[in-house]
């Protein structure tokens, strides 16, 4: 694929709840390596487009291409098959099971495949999950300790490490700090910038334009349904998301140049 193929890209993406315009008419798109994130205030359609994207809902209109062929997600699990890992707020980790349980909740290997009755392969769960989490720096001292009793970050850091470990394409990080004290935010953000440099596309939702500025390579601007503009980091400020966020600036009084505005 040349390094100038997007590896994902969205044309007109569109969803429309009778006569509630969730998303209108969303274009973007992610180059390889590149990390992106989606900023917006609350109802500004970044969820829409998250759930479009990753199969959890259907869009009204518009397309998705991964690697250049245009692909429909039935479901997340479809979206997660072609190469598309998610980490949600709320994790998808099951507090009762261990850490490597967790990384292979669905994807499980087995010894001897029977259906319900299969046999599991333990070892090789646990020996692939402690190169996942080293391939991420993640440290986790007990493996066989139930996630219950680990800290937002300790979780967090298990779901973006089984994201990492699995993606073929493209990881979505949805708000991957929004609970988490500083320390815990800072291991995060210290992972985030080791899939960086593994060339791992990402996109984050966040809240935090601090973490946006340090995190990301390029940031897309929702209002009000639409995607109203996107900026390099390098080229912009926070003063200036935020007026863009809320009105205060308007897209068109910026740049014309197609890096700068959609």
């Amino acid at each position: 694929m040349p390094a100038s193929t997007p590896v994902l890209r969205v044309q007109g993406l569109t969803k429309h709840y009778g006569g509630v315009k969730a998303l209108t008419d969303a274009q973007f798109s992610l180059l390889p390596g590149e990390h992106a994130a989606i900023v917006g205030d609350n109802g500004a359609g970044k969820s829409t487009f998250v759930r479009l994207l990753t199969g959890v809902e259907q869009p009204s209109a518009g397309s998705i291409q991964l690697d250049g062929a245009q692909v429909q997600f039935s479901s997340p699990l479809d979206a997660r098959e072609q190469g598309m890992e998610t980490v949600y707020q709320t994790l998808a980790l099951a507090e009762d099971l261990d850490v490597p349980a967790n990384i292979f909740l669905g994807r499980e290997i087995t010894r001897l495949n029977l259906g319900p009755l299969s046999i599991l392969n333990h070892r090789a769960m646990r020996q692939q999950s402690v190169d996942m989490l080293a391939t991420t720096g993640v440290r986790i001292q007990d493996m066989s300790a139930p996630l219950r009793g680990m800290s937002g970050g300790q979780r967090q850091c298990v779901a973006i490490a089984r994201a990492a470990g699995f993606a073929k394409k493209l990881i979505i990080l949805d708000e991957p700090t929004a609970a988490l004290g500083v320390q815990e935010t800072a291991r995060v953000e210290e992972i985030i910038k080791g899939l960086k440099q593994r060339g791992v596309p990402l996109i984050i939702i966040s809240h935090n334009l601090r973490q946006v500025f340090d995190l990301v390579d390029r940031i897309w601007v929702f209002r009000q349904g639409r995607i109203i503009c996107q900026r390099r980091t390098v080229d912009t400020n926070p003063q200036e998301i935020v007026g863009l966020i809320t009105g205060a600036i308007d897209p068109a009084s910026l740049s014309s140049h197609e890096e700068a505005v959609c």
